[in-house]
């Protein structure tokens, strides 16, 4: 399933929004710009989990943010961009721009540690907005449960066609293959094994956006009985 658009128009221009997907855009042409260096900026720049510590200070922390705006390939970046050009720009129209980006940065931040209690020897570099953005999409089902999504559904070779699905049903489906393939990789060693997807991470992103859109979202305004009488 790959989603195209929802029907909930954003009232405010989504800067943040446009501002991430802008940023990760840049990242990503700068990856590819590095060549034979792209491996060694990875190490140093991207998550791994064997060589953290919650105890250990601004270098231990600091890569669980930078790995967010590194991409794996092409793919990876157009998928999450795509996610978060389609969920993010109503979820910020709520919160409010600040709001939406602490949202955005803390759900990536509970992606990285779950992830890390799930595989805490790992070695392997874990880069991508997927953990952000799974928050992104846990805060839409909570404020949007009943937008339409309007998805690319596909078998190959025999059926293509854009259907209309409840965010309910759709952000639903998704958390269930997260947690499927989570579940399944537990019996792998390593996440190198498992395909190299971090499906904990998205979980762990995803549940932490469903928790903060309770924190972060603005008080309803208030209204004095008779605010709207006549005078």
């Amino acid at each position: 399933m790959i989603p195209l658009i929802d029907d909930i128009p954003h009232r405010k221009i989504p800067f943040v929004s446009y501002a991430l997907i802008a940023l990760n855009v840049i990242v990503f042409l700068w990856e590819a710009s590095l060549g034979p260096q792209l491996d060694a900026a990875i190490q140093q720049l991207a998550f791994v989990p064997a060589r953290f510590s919650p105890t250990g200070g601004l270098e231990a922390w600091l890569p669980i943010f930078t790995s967010m705006f590194l991409h794996a390939g092409s793919w990876h970046l157009i998928s999450n961009m795509v996610a978060l050009w389609i969920f993010g720009d109503n979820v910020e129209d709520r919160l409010g721009h600040g709001r939406f980006l602490l949202l955005y940065l803390l759900s990536g931040m509970a992606a990285a540690l779950l992830h890390w209690a799930f595989y805490p020897a790992s070695v392997a570099p874990t880069v991508g907005a997927s953990g952000a953005i799974s928050g992104v999409l846990g805060a839409y089902l909570v404020m949007f449960p009943h937008a339409n999504v309007y998805t690319l559904l596909f078998i190959p070779f025999f059926w293509v066609d854009i259907v209309r699905i409840r965010a309910v049903y759709y952000l639903g489906v998704w958390l269930f293959t997260q947690l499927f393939n989570g579940l399944f990789s537990l019996s792998i060693r390593t996440v190198q094994s498992a395909g190299g997807v971090a499906w904990w991470a998205h979980v762990g992103g995803f549940v932490a956006g469903v928790i903060l859109v309770f924190l972060l979202r603005r008080p309803a305004p208030t209204r004095w009985p008779d605010e709207y009488r006549a005078f």
